[in-house]
């Protein structure tokens, strides 16, 4: 298909954009004076109201109410999976054209809704503003690679060859149907949409299941593909705790996928209770976290190490399945690096991710506040050293959040559990090596492999790196993160081993084939 190089959405081009403050922060205050309201379930175009409501709590001010959402229970997943049965006999009977030109409305409805939906995205994970306004570029660009991805493979339908006399034969690939969507909170809006246009794009019907950490998100995505003109049933938004909807999800004959983001526990359940409970083999994309390394060799530029690793580890407050969360550097090179980190690491802005200048906003919730204390008090124990952080903050900016400090911990044997537990927190753990290959070889030891970085200006060294390395998003010398920043058409965002289920990741060229499966049509005479 014809290359088209991706929008270039970084810190650098946003910060130089002063354009994009007054919008966001116009966006800010609409969202501010609607805070508090209560929203209902659609299912089948319907509004569905529960006999319970749960709140949505901002993490950078816990006394906001964002909104109320409905406590869905099994009765509502099992009226989802039927009203979405019923959408996909309508959707996948439109043309692969129809429904993306129905998707590009959708992208174009993101584009142009873009700053309310990062508003909201602040409000409910507290992620800071140019975060926010990327992942709504990003989803717009999902959609817009993929558009372009279905007219060039024309809908997936190719021609074979004649397997006897007089016969002309085709493939044709088609839709499985009801696709149940479980997105979590570090990109709400852009990993539920994600999986959703996968499953739209190819014909299925969706219903879309966001965290309780973002149901407003969630909603906002529902809102843009139905105001597209996505059928209703074929798109439906549910709200409440997983374990209300997960029996339902895994054991109705209807569901015909499941497509989850989210931690190696919850995702390794529902991969379970999916093979064991279906009649048949059915498929389930899953995308479940990482333990990612960055190595820092002896030729590195320590500049740009600094920085991709500054940016990977502690954007968002490293509540990405993508941040960096080991660094293995040079011994010849420590000392310089570590140095250099730290003194990086002391210009980093924390606060409420509504202000202009913060990079680091609050962790989602007290669990993980106390995932991070947790985490300190055993490098303390076991001789680690805090070389920064460690502490959880307050005061009066961070009295009422969820605020702990950038944490970068040395010293601590290799074979430490904070080298292979995933936090999902900015607590970075750094080691030293003297060979890159016993390098690479910690950076292997682990079941996760979703992202891992180096710096290196030894060619020899980076190819080493990508040809040993057990990781499917894989970056040298990127200053920008060294192990995030994964963009559709760039970068094929999917995890090995425990990081994920298919191979196949978002923003790559084979992702739409997992929303599919072929049907060979042969015709003689």
């Amino acid at each position: 298909m014809p290359a088209e190089p991706a929008k270039k959405v970084t810190y650098v081009t946003m910060s130089a954009d002063e354009s994009l403050h007054p919008k966001y922060q116009a966006a800010l205050d609409s969202l501010g004076r609607r805070l508090g309201k209560s929203y209902p379930m659609r299912i089948g175009g319907e509004e569905v109201w529960a006999d319970s409501e749960f709140e949505s709590r901002s993490p950078f001010d816990t006394s906001i109410v964002v909104g109320r959402f409905q406590t869905g229970v099994r009765e509502h997943a099992r009226a989802s999976v039927s009203a979405a049965k019923e959408g996909f006999s309508v959707w996948s009977g439109k043309s692969w054209r129809e429904r993306v030109r129905v998707l590009e409305r959708a992208a174009k409805l993101i584009d142009e809704r873009k700053f309310d939906i990062a508003a909201t995205i602040t409000y409910e994970v507290g992620k800071n503003r140019l975060e926010s306004l990327a992942e709504a570029w990003e989803a717009v660009d999902a959609i817009t690679y993929y558009s372009r991805m279905m007219r060039a493979e024309e809908g997936y339908v190719a021609k074979m060859g004649s397997g006897g006399p007089g016969e002309k034969t085709l493939v044709a690939s088609k839709p499985f149907g009801v696709w149940p969507v479980i997105s979590p909170f570090n990109f709400p809006f852009m990993l539920a949409n994600g999986m959703a246009l996968g499953a739209l794009m190819t014909g299925n019907s969706v219903i879309l299941k966001p965290t309780s950490a973002a149901p407003l998100t969630g909603l906002a995505l529902y809102s843009v593909f139905s105001d597209a003109g996505v059928p209703d049933g074929a798109v439906n938004y549910v709200t409440g705790p997983g374990a209300n909807f997960e029996e339902e999800f895994v054991s109705n004959p209807d569901v015909a996928g499941l497509a989850f983001t989210g931690s190696r526990d919850v995702g390794m359940r529902l991969y379970r209770g999916f093979l064991s409970q279906q009649r048949y083999p059915k498929p389930i994309i899953l995308e479940m976290g990482s333990k990612n390394p960055t190595i820092v060799a002896e030729s590195a530029d320590i500049a740009k190490a600094v920085e991709g690793v500054v940016r990977a580890a502690y954007g968002y407050g490293g509540q990405k399945c993508s941040a960096t969360s080991r660094v293995y550097v040079h011994r010849k090179v420590a000392d310089r690096f570590l140095d250099a980190l730290l003194e990086r690491m002391g210009k980093l802005v924390v606060g409420d991710p509504r202000n202009k200048d913060v990079f680091m906003g609050p962790v989602i919730n007290e669990a993980a506040v106390r995932k991070f204390e947790a985490a300190v008090a055993d490098a303390r124990k076991s001789g680690g050293r805090i070389l920064a952080g460690g502490k959880v903050l307050a005061g009066k900016s961070a009295s009422k959040g969820y605020y702990v400090s950038p944490t970068v911990v040395a010293g601590l044997p290799q074979d430490h559990r904070l080298f292979s537990d995933e936090l999902f927190l900015p607590f970075v753990v750094v080691s030293t090596f003297e060979r890159f290959e016993d390098a690479l070889a910690q950076a292997n030891k682990t079941d996760y492999g979703l992202t891992a970085g180096v710096f290196s200006t030894d060619k020899a060294e980076v190819k080493r790196f990508f040809d040993g390395i057990r990781f499917g998003v894989t970056y040298a010398n990127r200053s920008g993160g060294s192990t995030t920043g994964a963009w559709p058409g760039a970068q094929s965002f999917t995890g090995w081993n425990a990081s994920g289920a298919t191979g196949r990741g978002v923003g790559g060229p084979h992702y739409l084939l997992n929303f599919m499966r072929d049907q060979s049509q042969t015709t003689v005479g």
